[in-house]
């Protein structure tokens, strides 16, 4: 199957369609973001390691976020990165909502429920902008090198854009999530999970490179982002 290579505000433009797999893609990314701010509430011990939960679970967002840039382009990505943003901005709400429900008198979880949700509205705001500013930043770096390198060297593309998106990520989660830990203690989480999120990344890049093959040739499409509005602001362009 021959791939069109689709140039950004090049190419003409075309009626949006269904895509099977982005949706899927964007339905991942969602619940990836959403589990992943649940579980940075919980610091585990791997050895000598102390770890957030969310290193599970989180790096898998970064990979499909290289994905769709590299499928579909930035501007795509951007939609999700939104999409995410805002699904996870209900999900705090409602949680908040759940917690001034009264509790039944047989239930005797509400200690614990309140321990995990009355954390997260500070963890998901850290979350939230850490998110938006690595997501964004990994989208825009991917996109960049894909045009610089006519679409070569994607393992490399795929490790530099989220090494970059996940520092940015932490610079600013980190500070405000566990503010009052000690800096030597947060700097020391801080690069643990910049290491361990980019050795994750690394280990699966053969996965993700065939997925991308995959879709690429399920899609007919090769997206190269020439001569587009990188405003992140930009929602509605896509």
């Amino acid at each position: 199957m021959k791939i069109n290579q689709i140039q950004g505000a090049e190419a003409p433009r075309q009626r949006v369609m269904l895509s099977v797999p982005f949706v899927l893609m964007a339905i991942v990314f969602n619940v990836c973001l959403i589990a992943s701010n649940l579980f940075e509430t919980k610091v585990f011990e791997a050895g000598p390691l102390a770890l957030t939960g969310g290193v599970l679970i989180f790096p898998v967002s970064y990979i499909i976020n290289d994905c769709i840039v590299e499928v579909w382009g930035y501007r795509k990505a951007r939609l999700v990165i939104w999409t995410g943003f805002a699904m996870n901005f209900f999900v705090v709400v409602m949680a908040q909502i759940v917690r001034l429900l009264p509790a039944a008198d047989f239930w005797d979880g509400g200690e614990h429920f309140d321990y995990i949700f009355a954390l997260a509205p500070r963890v998901t705001l850290a979350s939230l902008l850490a998110f938006l500013s690595g997501s964004t930043v990994n989208a825009w770096i991917m996109s960049i090198m894909k045009v610089s390198s006519g679409g070569r060297r994607f393992s490399v593309r795929a490790v530099v854009s989220s090494v970059c998106g996940e520092t940015v990520d932490s610079l600013i989660f980190f500070p405000i999530a566990f503010w009052g830990i000690g800096w030597d203690n947060m700097l020391r989480l801080m690069v643990l999970q910049i290491v361990l999120k980019t050795v994750y990344e690394i280990v699966i890049l053969p996965v993700t490179a065939i997925v991308v093959r995959s879709v690429k040739k399920y899609e007919g499409t090769d997206t190269f982002d020439r001569g587009i509005s990188y405003n992140p602001f930009r929602i509605t362009d896509i």
